[in-house]
C-alpha cells in the first residue's frame, strides 16, 4: 500500500467520531456468530469492532493493520470493553500470517487494486486451520452502476468469482452478492457487496 494511502487512513482514524461505528459488520455478526470461538485473524481490522467483537465472544483475537491510529483507537476501544485483542502494525502487502493456524480468518471491505487484493486473498486462504473459515466481505463491482457508496474504480472491487478465484484449497460455502441498506442524509440506500464464505476440509 502506498504511504500516502496509510497517511490518510491516519488522518481519518485521528478524527473525533468512529469512523464505521463501535457495532460489527452485520455480515461478519450473521455469518459468524454461531461459531464455536478459537483462534482468529482480522485482516484490515480499522478500529477493530469487528475483531473486538469476537473477542467479546470468546475468540482470541489478532487484529492487522497499516493504520496506527485507527490501531491506537482499537486498543482504548478493546480496553473501554474489557476484552484483549492482540493488535499487529502491519501492511497486508507485506504480513503472512502464519499458515494453518487461524480458526477463522476475516477480511472486511479491504480495498486495494485487483493484483494487490488477489496477493492478500491468497495469503489468508492459507492462513485457515484445517476445519476453519475465511470469511471475505467488500464492495461489489456492481455497486458502482447499483449501489451507493464505496470505490467507484472497479480494480478496487470485489466480485464472487473474483474472489473464489484465489482460494485454493478452501471450500466455497457461499459466495454471492449481497445487499445492505446505509443510511444516508438522502434516506436509505441500497449498497451491493461480495460476500464469500469458505472453509478447508479438516
Amino acid at each position: 500500500m502506498k504511504t500516502t494511502d496509510q497517511a490518510a487512513w491516519n488522518q481519518r482514524y485521528s478524527g473525533p467520531e468512529l469512523v464505521w461505528g463501535a457495532g460489527p459488520n452485520r455480515f461478519v455478526a450473521e455469518e459468524l456468530a454461531a461459531l464455536p470461538p478459537g483462534r482468529a485473524i482480522d485482516l484490515a481490522t480499522g478500529e477493530g469492532r469487528n475483531a473486538i467483537w469476537l473477542a467479546e465472544r470468546g475468540w482470541q483475537v489478532t487484529g492487522v493493520d497499516f493504520a496506527a491510529a485507527g490501531l491506537a483507537r482499537a486498543a482504548r476501544l478493546a480496553a473501554e470493553r474489557g476484552v484483549t485483542v492482540d493488535w499487529v502494525h502491519a501492511d497486508l502487502l507485506g504480513y503472512v500470517p502464519a499458515a494453518g493456524a487461524y480458526d477463522l480468518v476475516l477480511i472486511a471491505y479491504l480495498h486495494l487494486p485487483h493484483t494487490s487484493l488477489s496477493q492478500v486473498f491468497r495469503t489468508a486462504a492459507k492462513a485457515v486451520a484445517p476445519g476453519g473459515t475465511l470469511l471475505i466481505v467488500g464492495h461489489d463491482r456492481d455497486n458502482i452502476t447499483k449501489g451507493h457508496g464505496g470505490p467507484q474504480d472497479p480494480d478496487w472491487l470485489y466480485s464472487p468469482s473474483l474472489v473464489t478465484a484465489e482460494l485454493g484449497g478452501l471450500d466455497i460455502r457461499h459466495a454471492e452478492q449481497a445487499l445492505r441498506q446505509v443510511q444516508t442524509p438522502e434516506g436509505e440506500q441500497v449498497a451491493i457487496d461480495t460476500l464469500v464464505r469458505a472453509t478447508r476440509p479438516a
